[in-house]
This record gives structure tokens, sequence and C-alpha cells, in this order.
């Protein structure tokens, strides 16, 4: 089987496979108040009861759900430190789509994790939240928000210990069959970890374009794999129309307005007055204007094309409000200057990850994370061939 047929295993999702209720959640497991809040500091990391049974056919008996499960094998791999547990809940030959490019197979990942608790010995990976699809059978579908705090007490890739404390999000888009993930699209906020880490993100974009790291530069065909890996093709507010507001149809339509259209004018129709927005690069915003802002700083660098929205799914109800999660991807030209330098009119790829909480048809919270540091390597890879 090739990697591209490993990836077609994941089917597209249906209507059908979207959770109605937060019966199976991340705030119902912790026992948080409300909905779509996130990490609070005085939480236990796990729970003493495990939540409800839901159907888990083909993984280990010890696991209620698929919250459960994802929360505990992440505890077991990185707080119990039992590395080699990947190999029993990633497949040996799993596509993970990272900032960089395709990483295949359990190996790859058992051994950058080590490397990774070793440059940050006290590592703590912690559930900020979990969006899910799907059911047992055909896989389940997880965009898990996670925040990894630690100190970098021993040499990473981005040079020797710094004895700096980070505090990043990762963002982790996961399909999960037989208790093993096959399929995963993940974005660290690297830009953010190599700036609190104290060390110069220019010099490490120019190390890295010297000497690239595994997987870099994408070629063609695993960018078309990236962006069609669990794509409707159709979008499910296309082939299951829905009349009055679909979830499908708005998270997409707020999300090609921003990133594409960028028709600011249209904001209203999207998001809440007091919109409170999470980024890549410590870009954080509250309210419209800062929200804005934020994407200005990103989007007037480049011309977009061929911008897609890869995959939604979501969890909730028009009454408790919705959770979701978007995939989406670009192809771009550097075409103004900006926070990126000056442009360069070179052919850029963009994707990222987006959660939404949305409460009464409006966007209220975002979190939001894209492939950073990827694309300052792919612009300064581009000076470099110019100069």
């Amino acid at each position: 089987m090739t990697d591209f047929d490993a990836a077609k295993r994941a089917r597209p999702l249906k209507r059908s496979d979207m959770p109605p209720d937060y019966a199976i959640s991340l705030d119902r497991y912790i026992n948080r108040d409300g909905t779509g809040g996130g990490f609070r500091e005085d939480e236990k990391c796990i729970p003493t009861d495990f939540g409800v049974l839901q159907p888990m056919g083909g993984f280990e008996e010890a696991y209620h759900n698929i919250i459960d499960y994802i929360v505990r094998i992440t505890y077991r791999i990185w707080e119990d430190r039992d590395v080699e547990y990947i190999g029993d809940t990633y497949s040996a030959d799993c596509m993970v789509f990272d900032d960089y490019g395709l990483q295949c197979g359990c190996e790859k990942i058992i051994s950058d994790t080590h490397h990774t608790l070793g440059a940050f010995t006290n590592i703590k990976l912690i559930a900020d939240e979990i969006i899910w699809a799907g059911d047992d059978e055909n896989g389940y579908h997880t965009s898990h928000r996670t925040i990894i705090r630690g100190t970098n007490d021993g040499d990473s890739k981005y040079g020797p210990a710094t004895g700096k404390t980070v505090d990043v999000l990762v963002i982790a888009n996961c399909v999960v069959r037989d208790n093993k993930i096959f399929l995963e699209h993940v974005l660290y906020n690297n830009s953010a970890l190599v700036e609190q880490l104290g060390v110069d993100l220019h010099e490490v974009v120019q190390n890295m374009v010297a000497v690239p790291p595994a997987g870099w530069p994408r070629d063609d065909a695993t960018w078309h794999q990236l962006r069609n890996a669990t794509n409707p093709g159709m979008p499910i507010s296309v082939s299951e129309s829905l009349d009055g507001f679909d979830i499908d149809r708005f998270s997409r339509d707020a999300c090609e307005m921003v990133w594409s259209a960028q028709n600011y004018k249209e904001m209203t129709r999207f998001f809440s007055s007091e919109i409170s927005f999470a980024g890549a690069t410590n870009r954080t915003a509250e309210g419209l204007d800062g929200y804005r802002n934020a994407h200005r700083s990103i989007m007037d660098c480049f011309t977009v094309d061929n911008f897609s929205v890869d995959e939604v799914y979501w969890m909730g109800n028009g009454q408790d409000g919705y959770l979701v999660s978007v995939r989406w991807s670009m192809d771009a030209e550097h075409a103004g200057s900006g926070a990126f330098g000056p442009a360069t009119g070179n052919p850029v790829q963009l994707w990222g990850l987006s959660q939404y909480k949305v409460i009464e048809e409006k966007i209220v919270q975002e979190w939001t994370l894209f492939n950073e540091l990827d694309l300052q390597i792919q612009i300064a890879a581009a000076r470099s061939k110019e100069a």
C-alpha cells in the first residue's frame, strides 16, 4: 500500500458523523463549567471517571470514548514518558503532515518524541480542547488543541539548551481507527517557540534553508496529499443541504472571507464584536479591529491563488453553540512587503488549522495556527536563490 493509499483510508465525514451535543466532550470529561472555554489551571489532567461509554471497536478496552483515548494516550506518552507506546497508537505506515512536509511511519514519531523529551525534560502537554466527529467503524476524527509547557534544559533542533521556559499552542487533527492514528495534520507554533527560547529567528530560518528539516521542501505530490486527505470534494452544506443556518456553510464562508476574499467589511456577518483570537507567533486580539489587524499583518503580504477549505467538522447545536474544526490551504504569491520582509514575488504554500467557538450564529472565539516557520523558510530559500 502506498502512502497515498493509506491517506485515502480516511473516509470523508458526513453530516450524520457530527455529534449533536456535548455529552462526550473534553468539558464533560474534565468536569469543566460551560463549553469550549479551554484549560483551567486548577483542573486535573486525568479524571477519576473516564466518562460515558462510546462504541470503540478495535480500541483497547481501557478507553471509554474518543476523548478519553486522546487525553490518556497523550498523557501516557509525554508525561509518563512511555514513548514506545506510540507504536501501539500510531500505525506503522501513518502519514503525519507537519509544518515542513510529510513524516511517514511511527518510528519517525518515536524518534522525534525522544528528541523533544531530551530537550525539554519537564515538558507537559495540556489538553485545551478536543473537537471530534466520526465513529469507530470508519474512523474518529479529532482536532486536539494542546498547550505545551516546558524548560529547554537540553539541546534541541534549534540549538544548545537556553534554560528558557516555553508555553506554546499546538493543534493536531488526527484520524484514528482500531486504536491507531493513521493520518495527522499537525501545526506547532514553531516561530513563537523559537522566540520564547531566546534564539534568533532569522538565524534559525537561514540554518534551515542550508540544512532543511525532514520533509522539506514538500513536493507537489505531498502538497496535493496534504490538501486532499479527508477532503469531501463537495462540501457537506452542498451534498447534504439544510434550510436555515448551516454551520458547515457558515464556517467555510467565514474562513474564506478572512483568508482569501479578505472582505473585512463582511466581518460582522460572521464574528462577534467581542471576538477573542489566539494565533500563530503570539498574535492575539480582542474585538473586531484587533482581529482584522492580526489577519492583515499576515495576508497583506500575499496574493492568494487556489484557496481551499479542505475539511470542516463540528460538535454541538444551535441552542448550545458549536465547536468547529476547519482545515484550510492555499497557493499564494509573496507579493507584499511586511511581516515576512520585502516581497519576493515567489510562490508559497500556506496551510492552517482553525477552531471556532460559535454562539448564536457568531464566532466568539478563534484559535488558528498556520505553517509560519515553514513559510519563512520558503521565502528565505527564494531569496537565497536570487542572491
